[in-house]
């Protein structure tokens, strides 16, 4: 038996999600930024050059082809900077509208023309139980902390079982469901701390100094820079539903696990204010008496 493997292999590039470079190593959209206002600023140098001296063009093409070049090779928050700036934009253009709820009566007369404060926001989260199930909309929900798998990096056979696995468990529910994908700020502290204080323990000098490296490179790199990490929630209908789902997604290698009911409360806490860290330490459902030990 001929033990030697014939199977035609080929080596795929770890970037194959990327777009295409088409010159100087930059894509289609990198080149139209840098391009479209070079454009522009020779037409206008042309139509109106002998108004103004040479030196003033020059200035004035370095400081455009500077901004176009920082709009098109820079990052904002995991997303290329004219993406950013564009949200920016509509968020700024968008009209503001005052928080969901009903305003409590109040005995001071109104002014006319007076500046109108925003009402207490109502959740629609009228419950959580301890076992994590919410009551939204007079429904039961279930929050399930998914994986990521990577789809581009799989063979076509690879790629139609983990849409089939999908399709089986879309089939599988028996309500609405919804998926919501974040990006949240990683504290790399930990991290660094943790492997700071393993280096002590390695049992060569070399090992010891390169883990040393490594806690003082994600202290570094949690100091300048902002990284992020993937979040992943699906919120499914029905507490029955959540086995079925929880197998469904565990079937296409990603890890699921149904989320209890502190923390459950966590993710709506830090959906309501993104910015901040959580407070360390577990969080009490609502309607749970918290109770305190003293250690004396």
């Amino acid at each position: 038996m001929n033990s030697v493997d014939d199977s035609p292999r080929a080596a795929v590039p770890a970037d194959v999600a990327e777009p295409d470079r088409i010159a100087f190593g930059l894509t289609f959209r990198q080149l139209a930024i840098i391009g479209g206002p070079g454009l522009a600023a020779l037409g206008c140098y042309r139509l109106f050059g002998p108004l103004l001296p040479p030196p003033v063009w020059a200035v004035a093409g370095l400081l455009l082809f500077a901004v176009a070049v920082t709009v098109a090779l820079g990052r904002r928050d995991g997303l290329p900077l004219q993406v950013w700036l564009r949200h920016g934009v509509t968020f700024a253009r968008s009209p503001r509208v005052f928080t969901p709820g009903a305003a409590r009566p109040s005995p001071v007369v109104v002014v006319a023309d007076a500046p109108r404060v925003p009402a207490p926001l109502r959740s629609p989260v009228t419950s959580i139980s301890p076992a994590g199930v919410l009551t939204s909309e007079g429904s039961p929900k279930v929050l399930i902390a998914c994986g990521t798998t990577n789809l581009h990096l799989r063979t076509g056979a690879e790629q139609e079982a983990l849409l089939d696995g999908f399709g089986r468990f879309l089939n599988g529910l028996t309500g609405p469901v919804q998926l919501l994908v974040s990006a949240q700020r990683h504290d790399l502290t930990g991290y660094a701390q943790a492997t700071a204080d393993a280096a002590a323990r390695l049992p060569h000098p070399a090992l010891q100094t390169a883990a040393e490296d490594h806690a003082a490179f994600l202290a570094d790199l949690d100091a300048e820079r902002d990284p992020l990490r993937r979040h992943v929630l699906a919120v499914v209908t029905g507490e029955h539903t959540t086995e079925n789902a929880v197998r469904a997604l565990t079937s296409l290698g990603v890890a699921a696990a149904a989320l209890d009911g502190a923390a459950v409360t966590a993710a709506l806490t830090a959906a309501v204010d993104p910015y901040h860290p959580p407070a360390p330490g577990p969080r009490a459902v609502p309607g749970t008496p918290i109770t305190v030990r003293s250690s004396r």
